[in-house]
């Protein structure tokens, strides 16, 4: 008897609503005007959401928008981030979780969205993905490999140690 291994479809419309809500809400806080502009809207919806997740369900790109810039993709993990959307794969947990680092100080409303739905968080870190990337999640293999030969800015080494895995039972025994 075997076992089929049964995979989750991403909704890739789903993904590019969100990223397009997401970016469009950004933008808009980019203003040399007001420059703390978007890191205050940023502060007001991680205080509200980690309060109440269930908001979400009628602004769901609001997530992303107070992640931006706060989650990490290691370089090696860039592939299998660009397979799972080229094949329209959404991953399991544990897949997910390994390829994902979030900020110390974004843990609280991480945990409590992850508590209120897995899958919403990690379709936010899809649209981060894509944002982050500049869409370049579908280039061919070889492009992304060049890309990963030449991306020194995903970690900066004195912020390297803010970044970790909430998820790792070795991080969490220390």
């Amino acid at each position: 008897m075997t076992t089929a291994l049964i995979t989750k479809a991403l909704d890739l419309s789903r993904i590019d609503e969100l990223k397009e809500n997401a970016y469009n809400n950004i933008e808009s806080y980019n203003d040399p005007d007001t420059p703390n502009a978007l890191e205050e809207f940023t502060s007001q919806i991680k205080t509200i959401l980690q309060a109440d997740p269930k908001l979400l369900d009628s602004v769901p790109e609001y997530l992303p928008i107070a992640l931006y810039g706060k989650v990490k993709f290691p370089p090696e993990a860039k592939l299998k981030w660009a397979h799972w959307i080229k094949e329209g794969i959404q991953p399991e947990w544990n897949d997910f979780k390994t390829t994902v680092a979030f900020n110390k100080d974004d843990l609280p409303l991480v945990l409590a969205v992850r508590d209120y739905s897995e899958a919403l968080l990690i379709e936010s870190c899809f649209v981060l993905f894509l944002l982050a990337n500049d869409n370049k999640s579908t280039a061919t293999n070889k492009e992304q490999e060049h890309d990963r030969d030449n991306d020194n800015d995903d970690y900066i080494e004195e912020q390297e140690e803010a970044y970790y895995d909430p998820f790792d039972e070795e991080e969490e025994e220390r």
